[in-house]
């Protein structure tokens, strides 16, 4: 079975431009609990623009499922991952500017950079997982690097996959198939919805977890929340 994380940075967005706790994180991610996800992901950013860093430590405390912190690795990061301990932390390589993860890590050309981080958070009793682009050699990299998983940055194929679903998912697949001869954990995530999720999940069935936020809580503004839950696991079982 593929998990489904829920990523709910936008409830923050939305809560964060009129101030106050209205939409309540710590209510919604417990919602998105009892509504069937079996995992909650945040990634608080330098500038707290959507998820604050003290809305993770209060995560930590009622999260029942499975917690998934992603950031990029600076001490700040680094520090929140050692008090909370949560069960995966993603690392992603965005600069704090960035406004949304667009690239994977270049796991060869930050080899040393990452195993040194990656034993660091695992120390803590943390699972790795490394944000890549569906590339062999970055898959390979990252198993060099002492990670447990990788996370698939499915931007480029939810781009291409009305204009030719079949030739977008052919570099997840052999990511894919690399992560498993070399003994990683696969997750995806990122621009994943209702219209592309079950041809991936169907072309890599061995799919681990996939992490999805912005496309789920548009659609929830359409369909509601509890329902629209049950629509994403629909497509993964």
């Amino acid at each position: 079975m593929t998990r489904l994380s829920v990523n709910i940075n936008k409830i923050a967005t939305l809560r964060n431009a009129r101030g106050g706790n209205n939409p309540d994180v710590i209510k919604t991610a417990l919602d998105c609990e009892r509504f069937g996800a079996q995992g909650i992901t945040v990634h608080p950013r330098p500038d707290e623009r959507h998820i604050r860093f003290k809305d993770v430590v209060e995560l930590k405390k009622v999260v029942q499922t499975e917690f998934n912190i992603e950031g990029f690795p600076d001490q700040r990061y680094l520090d929140l991952i050692t008090q909370t301990r949560p069960a995966q932390a993603t690392l992603v390589p965005d600069p704090p500017a960035a406004l949304t993860s667009n690239k994977g890590w270049d796991t060869r050309v930050h080899a040393d950079y990452l195993k040194s981080i990656i034993r660091k958070i695992k120390a803590n009793g943390t699972r790795v997982s490394l944000f890549v682009d569906a590339n062999v050699e970055m898959v390979e990299g990252a198993a060099g690097a002492g990670a447990d998983r990788v996370e698939l940055y499915t931007g480029p194929y939810a781009e291409d996959f009305f204009r030719d679903r079949e030739h977008a998912v052919e570099p997840y697949i052999r990511a894919a198939e690399k992560a498993k001869a070399v003994g990683l954990g696969l997750n995806a995530g990122h621009d994943l919805d209702l219209n592309n999720l079950k041809f991936l999940k169907t072309a890599i069935p061995w799919l681990e977890e996939v992490s999805i936020g912005h496309a789920l809580i548009c659609d929830a503004l359409y369909f509601g929340l509890e329902n629209t839950i049950q629509l994403y696991l629909r497509e993964l079982s």
